[in-house]
């Protein structure tokens, strides 16, 4: 009796966490399998992720490649086991908080760039043409886009360092 409720209870947190990491963007399963690696506290094989979470191996193979990728877990090594043990990275503020920022920085900087191109073909077509005051308008207004995507990057990175 015991034994099931300590389960009910790490199945209680377990889907509690995967909520909270899903809000940094990833999918149901990869938050479920970052949760249970978390919660283990020890390195596990594809095998074992996949029978906890009811989810084939394939299936678990590509989703703990994608939190790997995105430095939540880590491939360690234990001597006499020969299949790949995973274990989840910790502490867990700063990992999400360095996972964010980067997400974050990457979608400004992409964004910035395409605000850059866009105002250089608005000031290629105002070299063709006369300049309105429409137009003028709607430049001051993209500088001001871009200006912020800059005042974005140097936060983003600012927190970075911290």
């Amino acid at each position: 009796m015991n034994t099931w409720k300590n389960e009910e209870t790490t199945h209680k947190i377990m889907t509690e966490l995967a909520k909270t990491v899903e809000l940094f963007g990833l999918n149901p399963v990869e938050a479920r399998l970052f949760s249970y690696l978390y919660l283990s506290g020890k390195p596990l094989t594809l095998d074992e992720m996949s029978e906890a979470l009811g989810k084939s191996k394939t299936s678990m193979s590509t989703n703990i490649r994608s939190l790997s990728e995105l430095n939540l877990v880590t491939r360690v090594w234990k001597k006499g086991v020969r299949k790949d043990l995973y274990e989840a990275n910790s502490p867990l503020y700063k990992i999400f908080m360095d996972f964010y920022i980067k997400k974050w920085m990457d979608a400004a900087n992409s964004q910035k760039k395409s605000l850059e191109e866009i105002q250089r073909l608005i000031e290629r077509q105002q070299k063709k043409d006369e300049p309105s005051t429409d137009s003028d308008n709607i430049t001051d207004r993209l500088k001001e886009i871009i200006g912020f995507h800059k005042e974005l990057e140097l936060l983003f990175k600012k927190a970075e360092g911290d």
